[in-house]
């Protein structure tokens, strides 16, 4: 098999890192730990299972992942965030596909554990994530906070079989608290980037998000979850275009008072 490096960026994932790492110390040669300046014992537990670790101050999700990828060794990379773990089927795929790959980079399909229930519904699963590709073939883009592995040009990829388990959030105010600070970060780079939005706009998409996700997409079936889900992605819409719609007013009567 070629050698593999797995990489995990980390903040403060003393709750979450040894499972995550338990579940690459089988199949990875080397497992690179970026970590943004924990306070509790995530460094000392990543040490314990022989992690390279290096503290880099955090400057976004795509910068820290390039970063991280700079310091691996391998023929090829796997990416894993801090609460997630390599359910065995997808261990076995990888250690079976990187004896004779076929393409330059694999997905997995990504079940969520949310509040003491696995989810298939809300658009939450199968969730396809590129996770694993071969050195040289990609890099992370996108738009903060939501990264996303991508291919280069003329690089071929496919989905292996096996999950990757995610452990999201353990309460349901852990999930609004990341729903305002990923909201206010997209808003920001929105308004940077020139984007605006009118007030209707505001109560169309949010709206729109709620039937996406509770009706659409079966967040129905899945009980008080189901609604938990689809009530606080609505939330993180309406946070985030409101804030958008603030940061213009403001930089609208900024601009009138200069004039």
């Amino acid at each position: 098999m070629k050698k593999l490096s797995a990489i995990i960026i980390t903040f403060n994932e003393e709750r979450n890192i040894a499972r995550c790492l338990n579940s690459l110390k089988d199949i990875a040669d080397e497992i690179v730990v970026i970590d943004s300046g924990s306070t509790d014992a995530t460094v000392a537990i990543c040490k314990q299972f022989n992690a390279k670790v290096i503290i880099h101050e955090f400057k976004g999700f795509i910068e820290q992942k390039n970063f991280a990828y700079l310091h691996t060794t391998g023929d090829w990379v796997l990416l894993l965030d801090a609460d997630e773990e390599a359910s065995e089927t997808m261990k076995a795929s990888i250690v079976a596909e990187l004896k004779n790959p076929k393409h330059d980079g694999y997905s997995f399909n990504r079940l969520t554990y949310y509040c003491g229930k696995w989810i298939r519904s809300c658009g939450w699963y199968p969730d396809a994530k590129l996770r694993l590709f071969k050195r040289g073939t990609g890099e992370w883009a996108g738009q903060n906070p939501h990264d996303k592995l991508t291919l280069l040009e003329n690089k071929t990829s496919s989905n292996l079989k096996g999950d990757i388990l995610h452990y999201s959030y353990y309460s349901f105010t852990e999930h609004i608290h990341r729903a305002n600070k990923y909201a206010n970060i997209a808003a920001e780079i929105m308004f940077k980037k020139g984007k605006k939005i009118s007030l209707f706009g505001i109560i169309i998409k949010t709206n729109a998000r709620f039937i996406k996700c509770y009706i659409l997409n079966k967040g129905i079936f899945d009980g008080i979850q189901g609604l938990m889900i689809s009530v606080i992605s609505a939330l993180e819409v309406f946070i985030k275009y409101s804030k958008l719609y603030l940061l213009n007013s403001k930089n609208k009567e900024e601009e009138g008072f200069y004039k």
